[in-house]
């Protein structure tokens, strides 16, 4: 256990930055690409691997199934509420209204997380949010 944690304290800072870096890019992607679309918090006080957004006009669940049947994998709320059916109460304590938090989605990187993950997800989501404001799910 002692050399797994040295080893992560030698590169931690490294992988921080690298993952910043990676979270910027695919919310700066998402952000771009997808109108109505809002990046809860401040981005400089989040968690490095750590993106959270809502989507106006759809409901989380169905954006889930959408980008995991394309091979990306997200969360739907807050990690605190992960499996909940109603909206984050975090993000309620935030301020956001009830309708956006129904469209919320947390993405997480990790260590193995690389470009093509990121351009994985930016080739998908923009997609997918467009296929549910047409069908009109939120």
């Amino acid at each position: 256990m002692a050399a797994a944690a040295e080893a992560v304290l030698k590169s931690r800072a490294e992988q921080v930055v690298r993952l910043a870096g990676l979270r910027d890019r695919l919310v700066d992607g998402i952000l771009d690409a997808v109108p109505d679309t809002v990046e809860t918090g401040e981005r400089a006080g989040k968690v490095a691997g750590s993106a959270h957004l809502c989507f106006e006009g759809i409901e989380s669940e169905a954006l889930l199934f959408l980008l995991e049947d394309a091979g990306v994998y997200a969360s739907a709320a807050s990690s605190c509420s992960s499996g909940a059916q109603d909206p984050s109460h975090v993000l309620a304590a935030m301020g956001y209204d009830r309708a956006l938090a129904g469209g919320s989605l947390r993405l997480s990187l990790g260590y193995e997380t690389a470009d093509a993950d990121i351009d994985r997800a930016l080739a998908v989501l923009p997609g997918a949010v467009a296929r549910l404001r047409a069908y009109g799910t939120g």
